[in-house]
């Protein structure tokens, strides 16, 4: 066991004590936190420093006990955008800038994932998607909802196209309300939809690309070697479509069929200048010779935990198992299997050339090189992991973190009784294309029976020299995390409301949550679009927050993770020297030499600059040497080179 995991531990069974706590008291608590962002405030005289020279904030190291998130004042807005109960919150070192009510006609169906363009932002719904402009993040606009019902929709785009999953067997190809009447018809649609949304504000639907298990999610791949095309990679975890309904499916297992849809992907070719000529060219058998999984049972659940969770799978209502994301949680005895027959959802990384694939009851690294054909070139497996749900790389592609969805989304999974390793992170180490365990991480709040909470959709915040991530829990909320140390990692901030009922298990909360250009954007399952700005802390200081705001995308989908490169600025700069007096890695004195001698090199301007920071690189370079810290020396050192050009 690791120390980070006995230290959880502990802060849980505290948590737990608090279930005692009246809601009133518990939500007049979070209303302090949320005003105050979990911080005291800072000293006059720093606060009368340049902020240049200032050292970081000295605030917000110690997380606010008792937590605010335990004990929340369930609540939620109907449908016609009138409050009726508002749920309670908690925030710590970040700050809610807005929330946007889901359109009326989506209003009771799940939001899904996220993707983004320029100033927009597609929000996955099971009635279709939404786009919404955000180029005000403090008010988002609604561009166009497009309805056209079908689990999940998660959303990808590519220059001029929107991809969006169709799983469900309710799903038509014409778009069209009602669902599919038959058991086997041609009226039915489980693959993909493509769309022009070249016009934000009247998308347009070009064609479909049927698949025989359906896309439950979906990953863009550009390949380098092939401009005029772009690749998906399809994850499909529902039932083999009939023969009758779509020709050559086979529900065979691969010993009794080599052209069987278990046991395999789907990966389509999109031509980008005539899309409608998309098909599938490839279905790489990922899983082939994988050895069986002994899978552990759930937790037992009480009989009060079974009438919470009723049924049915629609936001608003009680969900069962699997119907807000994925699948897992299976319970009774150990499970023994001969490797898994789909993936959940699978990053890929094209800059290190490999892919994370999270597969039923293994973590898989794929290597992409050959995009058309990925090949599997390691497997692991965990006796605490229940459904392999997600991956992510760290940014120098060292380092790789895998989600368990147990429970799939409707299920509680963060209470105090709930062991600290189940439905949550997992991170391992990359090296000669072999993973190695390092740690886990999960939310540390307790929640109540009443909230469905795993981990589940997150992606990396860009500051320089660390591995920050941002992370949904459902109705466990938001969670930013450190996990530099993969074996100690920790958190930083939250946000985090009230159940939406406090009496059953109602789905909700934050399906997935993403940076993107400066700004924490989170697809709220039932309460909409939100959306956060990271406030600075002991753990984060403004130049980091700076640094990060640096970097940005013409487009973003997290599945195809992009390698994070930061431009030279002064912020960044001075990221790196906030990071080196948190480490220590210089003296206090060398410290404040350091920053006064940037902040007079940033007066400076043309030759006279630049040989400033040529001269003060080429010192720092030397000065590395002697740090504790010596490699986070040296990456300021090239900081300032990189400033010199």
């Amino acid at each position: 066991m690791t120390t980070n995991s006995k230290r959880r531990r502990v802060i849980v069974a505290t948590l737990s004590t608090l279930s005692t706590l009246t809601i009133a008291s518990a939500s007049l608590y979070a209303a302090a936190c949320v005003s105050s962002s979990g911080t005291t405030a800072m000293p006059e005289m720093m606060a009368s420093m340049p902020a240049q020279l200032a050292p970081p904030l000295d605030m917000g190291t110690t997380p606010p006990m008792p937590d605010p998130r335990v004990g929340l004042r369930p609540g939620r807005a109907d449908s016609t955008r009138r409050i009726m109960t508002k749920a309670a919150e908690a925030a710590w070192n970040m700050r809610l800038l807005s929330n946007s009510a889901t359109p009326e006609r989506f209003v009771g169906s799940t939001n899904s994932d996220l993707a983004f363009k320029g100033g927009y932002v597609f929000q996955g719904n099971y009635s279709g998607y939404m786009v919404w402009n955000i180029s005000n993040p403090s008010a988002p606009k609604l561009s166009s909802a497009f309805y056209c019902p079908a689990s999940q929709s998660d959303v990808s785009v590519y220059k001029n196209l929107l991809f969006v999953s169709a799983e469900a067997a309710s799903a038509r190809l014409d778009c069209g309300p009602g669902g599919v009447q038959d058991s086997v018809s041609t009226e039915r649609i489980r693959g993909i939809r493509i769309f022009d949304i070249t016009d934000m504000n009247n998308p347009k639907y070009l064609t479909n690309v049927q698949t025989c298990r359906g896309s439950h999610t979906h990953t863009v791949v550009p390949d380098i070697n092939d401009p005029d095309n772009v690749y998906i990679y399809i994850s499909g975890s529902s039932r083999v479509r009939p023969e009758g309904e779509l020709t050559g499916c086979s529900d065979l297992a691969p010993d009794a069929s080599p052209t069987g849809e278990n046991f395999r992907i789907e990966v389509i070719k999109v031509p980008v200048a005539n899309p409608a000529r998309a098909s599938i060219v490839s279905t790489p058998r990922i899983f082939q010779g994988l050895e069986a999984v002994t899978r552990h049972a759930d937790p037992p659940v009480s009989e009060e935990e079974n009438v919470a969770r009723g049924r049915g799978g629609r936001a608003g209502a009680a969900p069962a198992a699997g119907a807000a994301g994925g699948r897992g949680g299976r319970g009774g005895a150990p499970v023994i299997r001969t490797g898994p027959s789909q993936c959940h959802d699978i990053t890929v990384y094209p800059a290190i050339g490999y892919a994370g694939g999270a597969c039923g009851g293994y973590g898989l690294l794929l290597d992409i090189k050959d995009v058309p054909n990925p090949r599997r070139v390691f497997a692991v497996s965990d006796s605490n992991f229940a459904f392999w749900h997600s991956a992510t790389f760290s940014n120098d592609g060292s380092k790789v973190l895998f989600t368990d969805e147990w429970g799939g989304g409707g299920a509680p999974r963060c209470r105090a009784t709930d062991k600290y390793e189940w439905g949550g992170n997992a991170m391992f180490s990359i090296q000669n294309a072999q993973m190695a365990f390092k740690g886990y991480y999960k939310m540390p709040a307790a929640q109540t029976v009443q909230e469905n909470c795993v981990a589940h959709n997150g992606s990396l915040i860009p500051i320089p020299g660390r591995e920050v991530m941002v992370q949904g829990w459902y109705q466990g909320g938001i969670s930013v995390f450190d996990w530099t140390d993969p074996s100690n990692a920790f958190e930083i901030a939250f946000h985090d409301r009230g159940p939406l009922d406090g009496a059953r298990m109602m789905s909700a909360g934050s399906w997935s949550v993403y940076w993107y250009n400066g700004y924490i954007v989170s697809s709220e399952i039932a309460r909409g679009l939100d959306i956060f700005e990271l406030q600075p802390s002991g753990f984060l200081t403004q130049n980091e927050i700076d640094a990060a705001k640096t970097v940005k995308f013409e487009y973003l989908n997290a599945q195809e993770q992009p390698q994070l490169v930061w431009p030279p600025s002064f912020a960044k700069s001075r990221a790196f020297v906030d990071q080196l007096e948190r480490s220590r890695g210089y003296s206090a004195a060398k410290v404040a030499t350091i920053r006064a001698e940037l902040a007079a090199a940033e007066k400076l301007s043309g030759q006279a600059q630049k040989d400033a920071l040529g001269k003060m690189a080429t010192a720092l370079h030397g000065d590395a040497r002697g740090s504790s810290d010596a490699p986070k020396a040296h990456l300021l050192a090239f900081s300032v080179g990189d400033l010199a050009k």
